[in-house]
This record gives structure tokens, sequence and C-alpha cells, in this order.
């Protein structure tokens, strides 16, 4: 079904799976959309709203399946206003937001649904999930000139590092069980990336409660949920595989020009699997099995 706004959605619309995981996709333009839609649906997601300019659209098979929102997606910090819009709303749902060409990836996600996982998750007395945005490139772009290309999609095997993240507040010291990632396309080509825009680090799953709001750094206004792990064990941490920067660096005249491969010794092709990342580092199992 279709709506003109958020609020439009929120006041007529009542959810079929209420309790469930709400997705929320923002659609910059049309770049794997489908394939970014059928994914999350795939993964378990049973209420999903694509965020888009007028005009998006989805196979009709597709559309039928999900909450299309006619939407601003190009505002300044576009994607946490919208998702700041949904908390109040649904207390008490966990809300996963993305853009188009990102695909969520948790450990064993092959056999164990996206709603499994946040059960358990929950049980472990956790209400928000650190994710790492993982950079995706196609390796040739002479074939493709945007930089995506789903069979042919490469990752960086190494490169990735934390720093501590320092509390103005508390005269600069570090944050308890809170870091800041950084690796892949944005640390290699950072010269093209804002200061503030080349973390990769994201609270992508959360369960939402009045008051609770996402910042435009992809953090929230509880510094216990921003944390990668509770005290007593390591948790869980899942991955956001992304075209996103591949595709932008290739669209922004100053960087398309200068670019001409993101290929390097360390490039691996993505099996699209999560053991591969979880071989690598990018995720965190914790005490999931």
């Amino acid at each position: 079904m279709r709506y003109t706004s958020i609020a439009d959605l929120l006041s007529r619309s009542t959810p079929a799976h209420a309790t469930e995981p709400l997705c929320i996709i923002m659609a910059e333009d049309d770049t794997a959309l489908a394939e970014t839609v059928t994914h999350h649906l795939n993964a378990g997601f049973r209420d999903v709203v694509l965020l888009g300019p007028d005009g998006v659209s989805l196979p009709d098979d597709l559309e039928s399946l999900v909450h299309v929102v006619t939407h601003n997606v190009f505002a300044e910090a576009a994607l946490p206003t919208a998702v700041n819009a949904f908390i109040d709303a649904c207390a008490g749902r966990w809300i996963y937001y993305c853009y188009n060409a990102e695909f969520l990836f948790h450990p064993f996600c092959e056999s164990r649904s996206v709603r499994e996982m946040l059960a358990f998750h929950s049980e472990e007395r956790r209400d928000a999930m650190l994710t790492y945005v993982v950079d995706l490139y196609a390796s040739n772009l002479d074939r493709h000139p945007n930089a995506v290309a789903l069979d042919d999609a490469h990752l960086d095997r190494s490169g990735y590092f934390a720093l501590a993240r320092k509390d103005a507040a508390k005269n600069w010291e570090p944050k308890d069980r809170q870091l800041d990632f950084f690796g892949g396309l944005r640390w290699r080509f950072e010269e093209h990336i804002p200061w503030p825009r080349r973390k990769i680090d994201r609270i992508s799953l959360f369960r939402a409660r009045k008051g609770l709001r996402l910042a435009p750094d992809f953090t929230l206004n509880d510094e216990e949920m921003n944390t990668y792990a509770c005290p007593w064990h390591n948790n869980l941490t899942a991955a956001v595989c992304s075209f996103r920067t591949a595709k932008v660096l290739r669209t922004n005249p100053g960087s398309r020009d200068v670019i001409p491969t993101f290929h390097w010794h360390n490039s691996v092709p993505f099996t699209w699997h999560s053991q591969q990342l979880l071989d690598l580092g990018l995720m965190e199992p914790g005490q999931w099995f």
C-alpha cells in the first residue's frame, strides 16, 4: 500500500505483525532496490517500510508486501530523522533501518531468522545491537560504472580498526564499552569523506521506546544502547553489507575521475554468506549458537 508521508502511514496503518521487528529501507535511488527489499523479507522481516521519493517503484509482487511511503530522502540526516518519526509509535518493537543496496547479515543467518536472533538477544537483556557497515564494490568499474554489482561484489579483508570513543562531558575520558570503528572504502579514500562520516559503526537494530532518539551519527541517546557488549560477556553483533559508499564515490564529481578502481591487494570476492564475515571478524556471535 502507498502512503503520502510517514504521518499518513502511522495514522492509517496498523501493521499486521505489530509485535515483530520493523524494517525501514530508505531508497535514495533505484539501485538494487528490489534486491534490497527481497533480502530483508527473506531475512524474516514481516513488516517492511520503503521510504522513497515520489515515483519510487517496485515490481508488483514486491510492492504488495511492503508499505511504500513518499519521503524527502535527500534532506540532511534524512534516515535518522525518519527513524525517529517511528520510534514513539513503535514502542516495544525492534526497529532495523538501512539504505537501498545495503544488506543485513547476522551470524548463521542462512538458517536462523532475524526474529529468532532478536528473541535471543532480548533474552540476553540487550535492547540494541551494534552493526558494522562493510563496504561492497564491483571489481570492474568499466563494466559497472556505479560500482554496484551483486554478482561481482568484493570487500576488504583487512584494514579495519577501532579508536576509543571519548566523552566530552567527562574530560574526554573513554566511554565504557564504546568504540568508533573505521575501515573499508571510507578509510582507503578518506580524503573524499568528511570526518563525521568516516565511522562504519551503526546501532542499526534497537528496541524502540518513547523518548529514544537516533542521532545523525547513528548512535542513540541512551549510552548503554551504544555499547558493543554487556558488562559480563560478548554479545552478538551484525553486519550491514553496503554498496552505498562505493556508489557515492563513483557519483561525486570530486572523486569519480580520480578513482579508477576500488580493487587492491586485500580485496576478496564477497560470498554472500555469514561465515565469511565471521571469519574476517566483521561480526561477533557472542553466546549465539
